[in-house]
């Protein structure tokens, strides 16, 4: 993602594919396969380690990261080369965040990028619906039935969440 000043950032993006659940944005000027390895090890946390990492072959996924996954007990599943429907649930959610937020918001830095991600994680999981999942977002939530209904704006009025008050 380029910035005001022209700096390109980059972002990692790790995803639960159950429920389409963004589990972990990081961003970072200077991509490193330690960088890599503890944004895994922090997305995880204290939950169970998933048994499969889907990820495309870019050369920062050294040997430390590597090693970190085969430590974990997660089973690496690179995808073919040039293959990026291989990893199509995190192909499109990368569409999603540049048509949806990035496109319209200018980056400062990297603060604010992650900021923004952050605050698009955060309605992606808990107000973006899906079909596949019965129109229902990645974190399940109650029908209202009953109650006025009112908006909220997020990401600074770009989408708005309508609930019952």
């Amino acid at each position: 993602m380029p910035t005001f000043s022209f700096r390109v950032l980059y972002g990692l993006l790790i995803l639960r594919h159950g429920r389409r659940q963004i589990v972990s944005l990081g961003v970072t000027a200077h991509p490193t396969a330690e960088w890599l390895a503890r944004q895994l090890t922090d997305a995880v946390g204290w939950e169970p380690a998933p048994k499969y990492l889907i990820r495309d072959r870019d050369s920062v996924y050294g040997e430390i990261f590597k090693r970190r996954v085969r430590a974990m007990g997660i089973r690496d599943r690179p995808t073919s080369l040039r293959s990026p429907w291989q990893n199509g649930h995190t192909e499109r959610l990368i569409g999603s965040i540049r048509r949806e937020c990035l496109d319209h918001v200018i980056v400062f830095g990297e603060r604010h990028l992650r900021h923004v991600l952050l605050s698009y994680a955060q309605y992606y999981n808990l107000a973006r619906t899906h079909l596949a999942l019965n129109k229902d977002a990645p974190i399940s939530r109650a029908v209202q039935s009953t109650g006025v209904i009112s908006s909220t704006p997020l990401l600074g009025g770009l989408h708005h969440r309508y609930g019952r008050i």
